[in-house]
């Protein structure tokens, strides 16, 4: 049974959705000042936006592409207690138009100097919630980082933001000679050039010479994760093409669920609790696409959110972009809206 410390998961992450105002805007009711927001616009494309109290308000970068860090003065312009202010820049705040925004706590800090790696780090770590926000400027050599988070990452996503260089992703899933790109639709891909093929320990993760994550005197961003009973699991699942599809158990009611297939080429997507309110859950985002809001397709991202965990509801094969191909391995990230057990357990949808 999933006990958890965290009794109350959205102290911790939330979704919060907003519409548009086209001016100068504050955003409430996340229920703690988040130090990472990732921002897409629903009902038009357009990039996803990402920022972080570790680099600072007015510099995003954009999970589908690969360009480098830019700074906004009306984008995402302060951290509140409760919540972000945004300016009139239309990805962030398109006047009328919807917008999801997904809200990580770190520690409230724009970080501090780390120097359990060989090359030191600033670090903004919560060690309760299992996430951590690391920067450290690139060698051009093998090195280690120092995370912060005093357990094995299970998930960390990079980005130098410096340079017009693809996102990589180590999941604990495909181990340390694989990566996937998370600006990309992608297969998994073979390389000792991101890890060094070692695995993260309780205190550092490893980078090589791959300029995506270790580019001589460029500055790299990374976010870490590890999981924590009740809140937040990484792991993987095989789909079976099947409208009884797999069943993945993860201890908690998940609020938000972000998918990919490693073994072909197929979208990543996100789904969470704000945006879809019953099951069939189904109203997909792509991390790789500036696409607006699909909600209207055949339920090829489809999954059934339940108290422990998500049930998959889809039959396509892998020639369509779905979360259920038959003998496909997929990897999620997934955090909670409720614990399975507890002071406040899960219920049923």
């Amino acid at each position: 049974m999933a006990y958890t410390t965290i009794k109350k998961p959205s102290d911790y992450f939330n979704t919060k959705l907003y519409t548009g105002t086209g001016a100068t805007h504050n955003i409430t009711g996340v229920g703690f000042q988040p130090d990472w927001v990732w921002i897409k616009a629903r009902n038009y494309n357009d990039n996803h936006r990402i920022v972080d109290a570790v680099r600072g308000v007015t510099k995003d970068i954009y999970s589908d592409l690969n360009l480098a860090e830019g700074t906004n003065t009306n984008g995402l312009t302060a951290f509140g207690s409760d919540g972000f202010t945004l300016g009139s820049d239309g990805g962030y705040n398109g006047n009328t138009d919807s917008y999801a925004s997904w809200n990580w706590l770190a520690n409230n800090t724009s970080g501090s100097s780390n120097t359990d790696g060989s090359i030191t780090s600033t670090v903004s770590a919560n060690t309760t919630s299992g996430f951590s926000i690391v920067k450290w400027t690139g060698s051009g050599a093998t090195a280690t980082i120092g995370h912060g988070l005093g357990s094995v990452p299970k998930m960390i996503i990079v980005k130098n933001t410096n340079a017009s260089e693809n996102w990589i992703v180590y999941h604990s899933t495909l181990g340390s000679s694989k990566h996937l790109k998370l600006n990309l639709s992608d297969a998994e891909a073979t390389t000792g050039g991101t890890w060094n093929h070692t695995n993260p320990t309780a205190n550092v993760f490893t980078v090589h010479t791959n300029t995506n994550v270790n580019a001589n005197g460029n500055s790299m961003i990374a976010y870490c994760f590890t999981d924590v009973t009740g809140y937040s699991k990484f792991g993987s699942y095989v789909g079976n093409s099947n409208t009884d599809g797999t069943f993945v158990y993860t201890g908690f009611k998940p609020a938000f669920v972000m998918i990919k297939n490693t073994t072909n080429g197929n979208n990543w997507f996100i789904l969470d609790n704000k945006r879809t309110l019953f099951n069939l859950a189904d109203d997909s985002l792509f991390p790789n696409s500036n696409s607006a809001e699909m909600t209207t397709q055949p339920t090829n991202y489809g999954l059934d959110i339940l108290s422990n965990g998500m049930k998959m509801r889809t039959s396509g094969d892998h020639l369509v972009n779905n979360n259920n191909a038959s003998g496909n391995t997929y990897i999620y990230m997934a955090f909670a809206e409720e614990p399975l057990v507890g002071d406040n357990p899960a219920t049923a949808r």
